[in-house]
């Protein structure tokens, strides 16, 4: 059985399934094909569909400044069809529904360990992990991974496998830690019915800080568990037909993602407010019913815990997107932890975002 460590319960994804349908309704299964030339001779793309590993909030601001900067339009497409999660995107790149989903390591992972699924990660938004071990500061307090042992931690039945990496990674008995099966939402640490909760460190860790608790978190990536996420997943024979377009695309995405660091917070909040408030107007009883609105307050605070996911001392050095040898092994390590073995380059081929700055260096300087 394949485990999607993003997946939220399935009373949220059957509630947002109709948005999905009538999003996916405007792309068909062969969009972004073909390419062509333009009337002024640059490249045309014609429309291509992506899926979104989440809602349309802050994970996703890089995009949205692609849409009203007009980069997209600049790499020559006629449209890119952003369409909200949740969704790990990986069948809908094997049906051929979406062309490109920005989904995680450890979704990709498993599907081509699981099923010998045809995909590659050919870049990655996320350079570490954001799962967290969340805790209250004056409850269990769980700092280290040692700090599990005879603990209640509540773990989303789809996250199983993943709780069970951080344990393997750290040399704990699962008999060692009660696992308490719980939904998406904290409330169950903030009650004191779980010691521990597994959890986002760009959303829930930020929830319940915001309701007045001192918060302690164990972060995956720095004990024992790195891997990549928000990664720019496509099918080999994607890859392998539309190298340009890809090319393209992921030029349009560092500029959009370059933007976010570059201008006021106030106004990247803004926008993103634009965009998933458009998202739920077109689906007022599913997106809107199930996620309220957005709180602009957290949503600049997530934008704010993301940047640490995004900027690290590499992206600095080797551009946004870019995914070192060093951390492409600990990625694979940590699924290997998780239960599934897959090489380098079963999952990566990132020749197209390496070749990127050889050819456009001066993408390299996103922080402005």
């Amino acid at each position: 059985m394949s485990i999607t460590p993003r997946s939220r319960s399935s009373r949220v994804l059957a509630a947002v399934s109709a948005a999905l349908v009538l999003s996916l309704s405007a792309c068909g299964s062969d969009d972004g094909e073909t390419a062509g030339a333009g009337a002024d001779g640059e490249a045309s793309y014609g429309e291509i569909s992506m899926q979104y590993s989440w809602i349309k909030n802050e994970e996703f601001a890089g995009e949205f400044y692609a849409y009203e900067n007009g980069y997209y339009d600049e790499a020559g497409f006629d449209e890119v069809f952003g369409i909200s999660g949740p969704d790990t995107g990986v069948a809908k790149l094997l049906s051929g529904t979406v062309q490109v989903a920005l989904s995680d390591a450890a979704s990709v992972g498993a599907a081509i360990a699981e099923q010998d699924a045809p995909l590659k990660i050919i870049a990655a938004t996320f350079q570490k992990n954001p799962f967290t071990i969340l805790s209250l500061a004056d409850g269990a307090d769980i700092a280290t991974p040692e700090d599990l042992v005879g603990k209640k931690i509540g773990v989303q039945d789809s996250n199983a496998s993943v709780f069970a990496a951080i344990l393997n990674a750290n040399g704990i008995d699962p008999d060692d830690v009660e696992v308490v099966p719980v939904d998406f939402d904290p409330t169950p640490l903030m009650e004191g019915e779980v010691d521990g909760f597994m959890a986002y460190l760009t959303n829930e860790a930020i929830t319940v800080e915001n309701a007045g608790f001192d918060i302690t978190n164990l972060p995956y990536a720095d004990n024992g568990v790195p891997y990549v996420a928000e990664t720019y997943t496509v099918t080999d024979q994607y890859l392998a037909e539309n190298p340009d377009l890809l090319e393209a695309l992921l030029v349009a995405e560092i500029k959009g993602w370059s933007d976010t660091f570059t201008e006021p917070t106030d106004d990247t909040v803004a926008l993103i407010m634009k965009y998933y408030d458009q998202a739920a107007s077109e689906n007022e009883e599913g997106l809107e019913a199930v996620f309220g609105a957005l709180d602009p307050a957290k949503t600049a605070q997530g934008l704010e815990a993301q940047a640490d996911l995004i900027s690290t001392p590499d992206t600095e050095a080797n551009g946004l997107f870019t995914i070192t040898d060093e951390l492409k092994q600990q990625t694979v390590d940590s699924l290997a932890a998780a239960g599934w073995e897959v090489s380098v380059d079963e999952l990566f081929d990132t020749t197209i975002i390496d070749g990127i700055y050889e050819e456009y260096p001066e993408l390299l300087d996103y922080l402005g």
